[in-house]
């Protein structure tokens, strides 16, 4: 462990080599994939920023940092990351949530972020994926395959992550009855929702552009300016894009809805109803989880084919 600072190896050694145990952040979605085992210890990743470069537009983080403290140190310097802003949500909880924020369109998803993962092993040992850059990556991008484990394949204590530029200007405007493509033409769109009636765009940029964007608006539809997205539902469904541009005329059932259109993520006031798995990713999901943690002591219960 002499490659990785004391608190790393802090919380190797929390962790330790057997018992079943998971990580808890901000809980903010700790419902996903089922609840944990009864008798699973529960231990707290690191926090802080350990690593802040603005000119390569990366960021070394240990997990337990909540996403917002991160996102004001970076402010500082006019980034960010893809990382979604919960209340209390940690940077840990994000990556194995892989949730993207509502912006996805114009910061990217969270699995896109990730450059380099420090984890915890089954076996209570520290490991490495990733690198700082994508041409020093030899092989599979194992990284990658932490994003939306739930921590079943591994316990995270610190990310590299690929920082993006906040827009000059960034603007929300509602379009009242405008269809779901309505913002098309817009260049300077990193979020587009639609309620089934009304569309909601979050325009970020340079402000020459924002503003050319929003005259361009007017001039197709009654459009305001508003102080942010819609109040989104409680349950996410994932969909294709083309479902969740069509999803009032797809399934009326789900009640009041909010979609991300572009991206294939809709927002509903009901669960999504359960899907069938197929059984090819059924069984590469039991070959990753056997490799990774044989004796199936890291969040035990969970299972991230449930989600959403």
């Amino acid at each position: 462990m002499a490659d990785f600072d004391e608190a790393l190896a802090a919380f190797a050694a929390e962790v330790g080599p057997d018992g079943p145990v998971c990580v808890r952040g901000g809980g903010t979605r700790w419902h996903l994939g089922g609840e944990a085992a009864p008798g699973t210890r529960e231990v707290q990743a690191p926090a802080g920023v350990v690593a802040f470069e603005p000119a390569e537009m990366t960021v070394r983080v240990r997990a337990g940092t909540p996403v917002a403290e991160l996102h004001a140190e970076l402010t500082t310097a006019g980034q960010r990351t893809a990382l979604p802003e919960r209340a209390g949500g940690t940077v840990g909880g994000a990556l194995m949530a892989g949730e993207s924020s509502i912006a996805r369109l114009g910061l990217g998803s969270v699995r896109e972020a990730l450059l380099q993962a420090r984890y915890v092993c089954a076996d209570g040992r520290i490991a490495s994926a990733g690198a700082a850059t994508v041409k020093n990556v030899s092989g599979f991008d194992l990284c990658r395959l932490l994003v939306g484990s739930l921590g079943t394949l591994g316990l995270v204590g610190e990310a590299l992550l690929r920082t993006v530029p906040v827009g000059e200007t960034e603007r929300w405007v509602r379009l009242a009855g405008a269809e779901a493509g309505a913002v098309r033409s817009c260049h300077t769109a990193a979020s587009v929702l639609w309620d089934g009636t009304d569309v909601w765009t979050l325009l970020s940029g340079y402000e020459v552009d924002v503003d050319e964007d929003r005259g361009r608006l007017a001039a197709l539809c009654d459009c305001e300016d508003v102080d942010g997205p819609p109040e989104l539902p409680p349950h996410r469904w994932a969909c294709t894009p083309a479902e969740a541009a069509a999803f009032d005329a797809r399934n009326g059932a789900a009640g009041p809805f909010v979609a991300e259109i572009g991206v294939g993520v809709v927002h509903a006031s009901e669960p999504q109803p359960s899907r069938s798995v197929e059984p090819g990713v059924v069984e590469l999901n039991r070959r990753f989880k056997e490799r990774f943690d044989p004796t199936g002591r890291l969040n035990p219960g969970r299972d991230p084919l449930r989600k959403p």
